[in-house]
């Protein structure tokens, strides 16, 4: 009986370090048994002091001493919030833009800053506003993309520290007052006006020296004078109209206009008119 009891005992002690063994297993392995994608990083801190970055792959921490900060190193984006802006031709403007960065340097991006996501946003808009309050409105329309390099290179100068890349900057929208709106619109509905007017100049002003050229060859060849009238005829001719308009030249009373125009002498007082 005694034999019995010995066993029962030993058999219950058993299950006992058994249950023990899973409820360990089940509490320290996690935090002792780490795995990290391909894209992350773990920044390890032994006693509060950095040991360093570790991964991708299977990582193994000490419990209660060592301690784990994941960090990812994909591209992250973030979307820079409204900024009202004043160029520098004094027009207010309400612009918007997006950052794409990524982290590599883990170690840096965690120990020289608290929170590198808002550190790098605020940096962002502080830039901005800077940027394009240094900028005319005429360049934050047409060169987007100079205004784009730009804030690219000083928000990767501040960020550079802290472990972060910018690879892109990109100025979405650009909001204006209606004002500037219409005044814009009428501007370029002006501007387009003259250009109009121009092109309508410059056509007359070719076509006329195509007549100059056209009357000088005529003048050379006064045959062409003839051709020319044989064609408008055939011209007129062709079509259904019930008044028909036919040209003289002007040769034809040219004798008639010289003899019109001679200068006569008056008869003297007194004189005797010739006979009939």
């Amino acid at each position: 009986m005694d034999g019995v009891n010995v066993q029962v005992g030993g058999l219950m002690n058993l299950v006992a370090w058994l249950v023990a063994l899973v409820v360990f297993a089940s509490f320290v392995l996690p935090s002792m048994v780490r795995v990290l994608r391909e894209y992350e990083r773990g920044v390890v801190f032994r006693l509060g002091k950095l040991l360093g970055a570790k991964g991708p792959g299977l990582i193994f921490l000490i419990p209660i001493v060592d301690r784990m900060v994941k960090m990812d190193l994909r591209v992250i984006t973030i979307d820079v919030p409204r900024q009202e802006v004043m160029t520098r031709d004094n027009v207010p403007a309400t612009v918007d833009a997006v950052i794409y960065f990524r982290v590599v340097n883990p170690e840096a991006a965690v120990v020289k800053v608290e929170n590198f996501l808002k550190a790098t946003s605020l940096v962002a808009q502080t830039t901005l506003r800077s940027v394009l309050g240094q900028a005319d409105l005429d360049d934050l329309l047409s060169h987007r993309e100079k205004i784009n390099q730009t804030l690219q290179e000083i928000i990767d100068r501040h960020t550079d520290p802290w472990g972060i890349k910018v690879t892109a900057v990109e100025v979405r929208d650009v909001a204006l007052p209606e004002g500037m709106k219409r005044a814009m619109a009428k501007q370029a509905e002006t501007e387009r006006e003259r250009r109009a007017k121009i092109i309508n100049a410059e056509g007359e002003y070719q076509a006329a020296e195509k007549l100059v050229q056209a009357a000088a060859m005529i003048s050379a060849q006064p045959i062409a004078l003839q051709l020319r009238f044989l064609q408008t005829m055939r011209e007129i001719s062709s079509e259904h109209n019930t008044t028909t308009f036919l040209p003289i030249p002007i040769d034809l009373f040219r004798p008639f206009l010289a003899r019109g125009i001679e200068p006569t002498t008056p008869p003297s007082p007194g004189a005797t008119p010739p006979a009939a």
